[in-house]
Protein backbone atom coordinates (compact mmCIF):
# COMPACT_ATOMS: atom_id res chain seq x y z
CA UNK A 1 0.00 0.00 0.00
CA UNK A 2 1.08 3.53 -0.45
CA UNK A 3 1.80 5.46 1.96
CA UNK A 4 -0.73 8.10 3.57
CA UNK A 5 -0.78 11.69 4.70
CA UNK A 6 -3.11 11.57 7.88
CA UNK A 7 -4.98 8.67 9.46
CA UNK A 8 -7.04 8.26 12.29
CA UNK A 9 -7.31 5.81 14.84
CA UNK A 10 -10.36 4.62 17.18
CA UNK A 11 -9.32 2.55 19.79
CA UNK A 12 -11.87 0.48 22.74
CA UNK A 13 -11.34 0.41 26.05
CA UNK A 14 -11.03 -2.59 27.70
CA UNK A 15 -11.68 -4.59 31.03
CA UNK A 16 -9.23 -6.60 31.68
CA UNK A 17 -9.01 -10.13 34.12
CA UNK A 18 -12.06 -10.69 34.49
CA UNK A 19 -12.19 -12.17 37.97
CA UNK A 20 -9.71 -15.48 37.58
CA UNK A 21 -8.43 -14.42 34.39
CA UNK A 22 -5.54 -12.80 35.38
CA UNK A 23 -3.30 -11.59 32.79
CA UNK A 24 -4.43 -13.54 29.82
CA UNK A 25 -8.71 -12.64 29.43
CA UNK A 26 -10.08 -9.34 28.66
CA UNK A 27 -12.98 -7.29 26.38
CA UNK A 28 -13.18 -4.51 24.71
CA UNK A 29 -16.02 -1.98 25.40
CA UNK A 30 -17.77 0.72 24.08
CA UNK A 31 -15.98 3.74 25.27
CA UNK A 32 -13.09 5.03 23.02
CA UNK A 33 -9.99 7.26 22.30
CA UNK A 34 -9.36 8.55 19.22
CA UNK A 35 -5.52 9.60 17.83
CA UNK A 36 -5.08 11.38 14.55
CA UNK A 37 -1.73 11.23 13.28
CA UNK A 38 -0.85 13.46 10.05
CA UNK A 39 2.51 14.07 8.55
CA UNK A 40 4.37 17.05 8.73
CA UNK A 41 6.78 18.49 6.28
CA UNK A 42 10.21 17.52 6.30
CA UNK A 43 11.50 21.25 6.66
CA UNK A 44 9.58 21.58 9.61
CA UNK A 45 11.19 23.34 12.78
CA UNK A 46 8.90 20.99 14.66
CA UNK A 47 9.18 17.05 14.39
CA UNK A 48 6.84 16.55 16.86
CA UNK A 49 3.66 17.84 17.46
CA UNK A 50 0.70 16.63 20.35
CA UNK A 51 -2.49 17.84 21.03
CA UNK A 52 -4.77 16.40 23.84
CA UNK A 53 -8.32 17.05 23.88
CA UNK A 54 -10.94 15.26 26.60
CA UNK A 55 -11.57 15.46 30.38
CA UNK A 56 -8.27 14.76 31.94
CA UNK A 57 -6.41 16.02 28.92
CA UNK A 58 -4.19 17.91 31.02
CA UNK A 59 -2.65 14.53 32.36
CA UNK A 60 -1.08 13.08 29.02
CA UNK A 61 2.14 13.80 28.32
CA UNK A 62 2.98 15.64 24.78
CA UNK A 63 6.60 15.10 24.60
CA UNK A 64 8.16 12.70 23.30
CA UNK A 65 7.33 10.14 26.03
CA UNK A 66 3.96 10.15 24.93
CA UNK A 67 3.03 6.26 25.29
CA UNK A 68 1.34 6.54 21.73
CA UNK A 69 4.65 8.26 19.95
CA UNK A 70 6.35 6.19 21.67
CA UNK A 71 4.39 2.80 19.69
CA UNK A 72 4.92 5.19 16.67
CA UNK A 73 8.37 5.25 16.67
CA UNK A 74 8.20 1.69 17.83
CA UNK A 75 7.15 0.23 14.76
CA UNK A 76 9.07 2.47 12.14
CA UNK A 77 12.11 0.86 14.72
CA UNK A 78 10.99 -2.66 13.80
CA UNK A 79 10.78 -1.97 10.22
CA UNK A 80 14.22 -0.08 10.60
CA UNK A 81 12.56 2.83 9.34
CA UNK A 82 13.27 6.56 10.84
CA UNK A 83 10.02 7.99 11.61
CA UNK A 84 8.77 10.76 9.80
CA UNK A 85 7.84 14.09 11.53
CA UNK A 86 4.33 13.84 12.75
CA UNK A 87 1.90 15.91 14.15
CA UNK A 88 -0.19 13.73 16.95
CA UNK A 89 -4.09 14.70 18.45
CA UNK A 90 -5.72 12.70 21.11
CA UNK A 91 -8.84 13.04 21.65
CA UNK A 92 -9.54 11.06 25.22
CA UNK A 93 -12.61 9.55 26.47
CA UNK A 94 -11.32 6.69 28.52
CA UNK A 95 -10.08 8.14 31.69
CA UNK A 96 -6.73 7.26 33.10
CA UNK A 97 -5.63 5.37 35.67
CA UNK A 98 -8.75 3.52 35.91
CA UNK A 99 -8.46 -0.03 35.02
CA UNK A 100 -9.95 0.92 31.57
CA UNK A 101 -6.58 0.00 29.25
CA UNK A 102 -6.22 3.81 28.88
CA UNK A 103 -2.12 2.78 27.97
CA UNK A 104 -3.43 0.13 25.86
CA UNK A 105 -5.61 2.68 23.37
CA UNK A 106 -2.07 4.66 23.54
CA UNK A 107 -0.25 1.26 22.39
CA UNK A 108 -2.54 0.22 19.73
CA UNK A 109 -3.68 3.50 18.58
CA UNK A 110 0.32 5.12 18.29
CA UNK A 111 1.67 0.89 16.38
CA UNK A 112 -1.72 1.32 13.85
CA UNK A 113 -1.32 4.88 13.07
CA UNK A 114 2.30 4.05 12.25
CA UNK A 115 1.50 0.84 9.95
CA UNK A 116 -0.77 2.71 7.92
CA UNK A 117 1.02 5.73 7.81
CA UNK A 118 4.02 3.52 6.72
CA UNK A 119 1.86 1.36 3.97
CA UNK A 120 0.89 -0.97 6.23
CA UNK A 121 3.60 -3.29 5.68
CA UNK A 122 2.98 -5.18 8.64
CA UNK A 123 -0.14 -7.48 9.64
CA UNK A 124 -2.49 -7.63 12.14
CA UNK A 125 -0.73 -10.27 13.90
CA UNK A 126 2.58 -9.06 13.31
CA UNK A 127 1.41 -5.46 15.17
CA UNK A 128 -0.47 -7.46 17.69
CA UNK A 129 3.07 -9.31 18.79
CA UNK A 130 4.63 -5.77 19.23
CA UNK A 131 1.79 -4.42 21.24
CA UNK A 132 2.04 -7.36 23.61
CA UNK A 133 5.55 -6.98 23.84
CA UNK A 134 5.36 -3.23 24.54
CA UNK A 135 2.82 -3.46 27.65
CA UNK A 136 3.82 -6.49 28.96
CA UNK A 137 1.11 -8.45 29.31
CA UNK A 138 -2.01 -9.47 26.25
CA UNK A 139 -5.50 -8.72 27.82
CA UNK A 140 -6.07 -5.66 27.47
CA UNK A 141 -4.26 -5.31 23.76
CA UNK A 142 -5.50 -7.88 22.28
CA UNK A 143 -9.80 -7.08 22.72
CA UNK A 144 -8.53 -3.38 21.86
CA UNK A 145 -6.92 -4.39 19.00
CA UNK A 146 -9.35 -6.81 17.78
CA UNK A 147 -12.63 -6.23 19.58
CA UNK A 148 -14.83 -8.72 21.39
CA UNK A 149 -13.73 -11.10 24.59
CA UNK A 150 -10.47 -12.78 23.81
CA UNK A 151 -8.60 -15.12 26.19
CA UNK A 152 -4.55 -14.92 25.30
CA UNK A 153 -2.05 -17.96 25.46
CA UNK A 154 1.67 -18.06 25.68
CA UNK A 155 3.17 -20.40 23.10
CA UNK A 156 6.36 -20.15 24.59
CA UNK A 157 7.45 -22.01 27.43
CA UNK A 158 8.35 -19.36 30.59
CA UNK A 159 11.83 -18.58 31.35
CA UNK A 160 13.06 -19.03 33.54
CA UNK A 161 11.13 -21.78 34.72
CA UNK A 162 8.30 -21.38 37.17
CA UNK A 163 9.54 -21.46 41.04
CA UNK A 164 8.65 -24.55 42.99
CA UNK A 165 4.93 -24.63 44.37
CA UNK A 166 3.73 -21.13 42.76
CA UNK A 167 3.72 -18.92 40.03
CA UNK A 168 5.31 -15.81 39.75
CA UNK A 169 3.69 -12.97 39.31
CA UNK A 170 4.98 -11.82 35.80
CA UNK A 171 4.95 -15.49 34.63
CA UNK A 172 4.75 -15.91 31.57
CA UNK A 173 5.40 -12.61 30.58
CA UNK A 174 7.91 -10.61 29.50
CA UNK A 175 8.64 -7.28 31.18
CA UNK A 176 7.92 -4.18 29.10
CA UNK A 177 10.61 -2.79 26.30
CA UNK A 178 12.95 -0.50 27.57
CA UNK A 179 12.13 2.76 25.87
CA UNK A 180 12.62 3.02 22.39
CA UNK A 181 13.24 -0.25 20.88
CA UNK A 182 13.12 -4.13 21.37
CA UNK A 183 14.94 -6.88 23.46
CA UNK A 184 17.72 -9.01 21.43
CA UNK A 185 15.58 -11.77 22.98
CA UNK A 186 12.19 -10.58 21.55
CA UNK A 187 10.11 -13.38 19.99
CA UNK A 188 9.18 -11.09 17.61
CA UNK A 189 12.80 -12.19 16.41
CA UNK A 190 13.38 -13.22 13.70
CA UNK A 191 10.38 -11.49 12.71
CA UNK A 192 7.01 -13.02 11.19
CA UNK A 193 6.65 -12.69 7.54
CA UNK A 194 5.44 -9.52 6.24
CA UNK A 195 2.40 -8.83 3.61
CA UNK A 196 -0.77 -10.82 4.94
CA UNK A 197 -1.62 -12.61 7.70
CA UNK A 198 -0.53 -16.76 7.66
CA UNK A 199 -3.29 -19.52 6.53
CA UNK A 200 -1.99 -20.68 10.14
CA UNK A 201 -2.34 -17.70 12.21
CA UNK A 202 -4.20 -17.70 15.40
CA UNK A 203 -6.81 -14.62 14.53
CA UNK A 204 -7.46 -16.79 11.57
CA UNK A 205 -10.27 -19.62 12.56
CA UNK A 206 -9.93 -22.15 13.40
CA UNK A 207 -6.89 -21.66 15.24
CA UNK A 208 -4.13 -23.62 14.56
CA UNK A 209 -3.22 -26.30 17.23
CA UNK A 210 -0.20 -26.89 19.40
CA UNK A 211 1.88 -24.08 18.48
CA UNK A 212 1.75 -25.30 14.67
CA UNK A 213 1.69 -21.61 13.20
CA UNK A 214 5.23 -20.92 14.95
CA UNK A 215 3.58 -17.61 16.92
CA UNK A 216 4.64 -16.28 20.13
CA UNK A 217 0.73 -16.23 21.46
CA UNK A 218 -2.34 -18.20 20.49
CA UNK A 219 -5.58 -15.87 20.52
CA UNK A 220 -9.06 -17.26 21.18
CA UNK A 221 -12.44 -15.23 20.58
CA UNK A 222 -14.59 -15.86 23.11
CA UNK A 223 -18.08 -15.85 22.89
CA UNK A 224 -20.12 -13.54 24.71
CA UNK A 225 -23.82 -13.77 25.35
CA UNK A 226 -26.24 -10.93 24.63
CA UNK A 227 -27.96 -11.39 27.79
CA UNK A 228 -24.57 -10.67 29.86
CA UNK A 229 -24.71 -6.91 30.69
CA UNK A 230 -21.57 -5.48 31.77
CA UNK A 231 -21.79 -2.19 34.73
CA UNK A 232 -19.01 -0.48 34.89
CA UNK A 233 -18.20 2.07 38.52
CA UNK A 234 -15.37 4.40 37.60
CA UNK A 235 -14.32 5.84 40.43
CA UNK A 236 -13.03 9.51 40.96
CA UNK A 237 -9.58 8.83 42.25
CA UNK A 238 -6.73 6.54 40.39
CA UNK A 239 -4.98 3.55 41.31
CA UNK A 240 -1.79 2.90 39.36
CA UNK A 241 -1.06 -0.19 37.68
CA UNK A 242 2.75 -0.76 39.32
CA UNK A 243 0.96 -0.13 42.63
CA UNK A 244 -1.63 -2.60 41.99
CA UNK A 245 1.08 -5.38 40.77
CA UNK A 246 3.20 -4.24 44.01
CA UNK A 247 0.91 -6.26 46.65
CA UNK A 248 0.39 -9.00 44.91
CA UNK A 249 2.69 -11.93 46.00
CA UNK A 250 5.93 -13.74 44.35
CA UNK A 251 4.18 -17.38 44.67
CA UNK A 252 1.02 -18.86 45.27
CA UNK A 253 -0.09 -21.66 46.61
CA UNK A 254 -1.04 -25.43 44.33
CA UNK A 255 -4.62 -24.81 45.80
CA UNK A 256 -5.18 -21.13 44.22
CA UNK A 257 -3.45 -22.10 41.13
CA UNK A 258 -5.74 -25.01 40.60
CA UNK A 259 -8.71 -22.63 41.68
CA UNK A 260 -7.97 -20.08 39.59
CA UNK A 261 -7.77 -22.79 36.76
CA UNK A 262 -10.81 -24.28 37.28
CA UNK A 263 -12.64 -21.10 37.56
CA UNK A 264 -11.46 -19.06 34.12
CA UNK A 265 -12.93 -22.67 32.43
CA UNK A 266 -15.76 -22.53 34.02
CA UNK A 267 -16.26 -18.28 33.23
CA UNK A 268 -15.26 -18.94 29.74
CA UNK A 269 -18.55 -21.48 29.53
CA UNK A 270 -20.46 -19.26 31.32
CA UNK A 271 -20.03 -15.76 29.47
CA UNK A 272 -20.63 -18.24 26.15
CA UNK A 273 -23.92 -19.86 27.65
CA UNK A 274 -25.19 -16.67 29.64
CA UNK A 275 -25.66 -19.50 32.64
CA UNK A 276 -26.49 -16.82 35.48
CA UNK A 277 -25.44 -19.98 38.30
CA UNK A 278 -22.02 -20.46 36.33
CA UNK A 279 -21.39 -16.95 36.24
CA UNK A 280 -21.76 -16.26 40.20
CA UNK A 281 -19.16 -19.03 41.02
CA UNK A 282 -17.04 -18.62 38.25
CA UNK A 283 -16.06 -14.55 38.87
CA UNK A 284 -13.86 -15.87 42.40
CA UNK A 285 -10.94 -15.77 42.23
CA UNK A 286 -7.53 -15.62 44.69
CA UNK A 287 -4.57 -14.83 42.31
CA UNK A 288 -5.07 -11.07 42.30
CA UNK A 289 -8.53 -9.73 44.05
CA UNK A 290 -7.67 -10.57 47.39
CA UNK A 291 -4.67 -8.49 47.50
CA UNK A 292 -6.03 -5.75 45.82
CA UNK A 293 -9.16 -5.13 47.18
CA UNK A 294 -7.60 -3.03 50.54
CA UNK A 295 -6.12 -0.44 47.59
CA UNK A 296 -10.03 0.22 46.80
CA UNK A 297 -12.04 1.78 49.87
CA UNK A 298 -15.42 0.58 50.08
CA UNK A 299 -15.30 -2.31 48.12
CA UNK A 300 -17.04 -5.12 49.96
CA UNK A 301 -19.97 -2.12 50.44
CA UNK A 302 -19.97 -2.01 46.43
CA UNK A 303 -20.02 -5.39 46.17
CA UNK A 304 -22.22 -6.30 48.40
CA UNK A 305 -24.77 -3.46 46.87
CA UNK A 306 -24.32 -4.75 43.64
CA UNK A 307 -25.15 -8.60 44.35
CA UNK A 308 -28.19 -7.32 46.48
CA UNK A 309 -29.42 -5.42 43.28
CA UNK A 310 -29.21 -8.71 41.16
CA UNK A 311 -25.67 -8.73 39.78
CA UNK A 312 -24.29 -11.89 38.94
CA UNK A 313 -20.98 -10.98 39.98
CA UNK A 314 -18.31 -7.94 40.64
CA UNK A 315 -14.99 -7.79 39.71
CA UNK A 316 -11.81 -5.11 39.43
CA UNK A 317 -11.78 -4.02 36.33
CA UNK A 318 -7.80 -5.02 35.25
CA UNK A 319 -5.54 -3.70 38.32
CA UNK A 320 -8.41 -1.15 39.48
CA UNK A 321 -10.07 0.67 40.75
CA UNK A 322 -12.71 0.55 38.29
CA UNK A 323 -15.49 -2.06 39.20
CA UNK A 324 -17.15 -3.84 36.70
CA UNK A 325 -20.64 -5.76 37.82
CA UNK A 326 -22.13 -9.12 35.53
CA UNK A 327 -26.12 -8.71 35.55
CA UNK A 328 -28.66 -9.04 32.96
CA UNK A 329 -30.77 -6.16 31.49
CA UNK A 330 -33.88 -6.66 34.02
CA UNK A 331 -31.51 -4.97 36.57
CA UNK A 332 -28.87 -3.29 35.14
CA UNK A 333 -30.33 -0.26 36.13
CA UNK A 334 -30.78 -0.85 39.77
CA UNK A 335 -27.32 -2.24 39.71
CA UNK A 336 -25.90 1.29 38.50
CA UNK A 337 -27.66 3.18 41.39
CA UNK A 338 -26.59 0.10 44.12
CA UNK A 339 -23.01 0.94 43.42
CA UNK A 340 -23.41 4.34 43.04
CA UNK A 341 -25.44 4.83 46.86
CA UNK A 342 -22.62 2.25 48.29
CA UNK A 343 -19.60 4.07 46.79
CA UNK A 344 -21.11 7.49 47.46
CA UNK A 345 -21.28 6.61 51.48
CA UNK A 346 -17.45 6.39 51.65
CA UNK A 347 -17.12 9.46 49.68
CA UNK A 348 -16.53 8.50 45.77
CA UNK A 349 -18.25 9.81 43.35
CA UNK A 350 -18.45 7.51 40.24
CA UNK A 351 -19.35 6.97 36.64
CA UNK A 352 -21.49 4.17 36.49
CA UNK A 353 -22.97 2.86 33.60
CA UNK A 354 -24.42 -0.62 31.86
CA UNK A 355 -21.96 -0.24 28.90
CA UNK A 356 -22.10 -2.38 25.89
CA UNK A 357 -19.06 -4.58 24.11
CA UNK A 358 -16.95 -3.40 21.00
CA UNK A 359 -17.27 -6.10 18.48
CA UNK A 360 -14.84 -3.82 16.16
CA UNK A 361 -11.32 -3.38 17.90
CA UNK A 362 -9.01 -0.12 16.77
CA UNK A 363 -10.75 1.32 13.55
CA UNK A 364 -8.96 3.29 10.81
CA UNK A 365 -10.16 5.77 9.06
CA UNK A 366 -8.47 8.81 6.91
Amino acid sequence: MPETSTVTVTVPATTANLGPGFDCIGAALSLYNHFQFSRLESSATEKLKITVTGAEAAKVKTDDSNLAYVAFVTLYEYLNQSPPPVAIHIDMQVPLARGLGSSATAIIGGLVGANELAGAPLSQVEVMQLAIELEGHPDNVVPALLGGCRLAASNTPPQPPLSKGGLREESPLTPPLSKGGLREESPLTPPLSKGGLREESPLTPPLSKGGQGGVPWEICDIPWHPDIVPVVAIPDFELSTAEARRVLPSDYSRADAIFNAAHLGLLVRALATGDRDWLRCALQDKIHQPYRRSLIRGYEAVQEAALNAGACGMVISGAGPTLLALTDATNAVAVETAMAVAWGEFGVKADVRAIGLDSQGAQISS
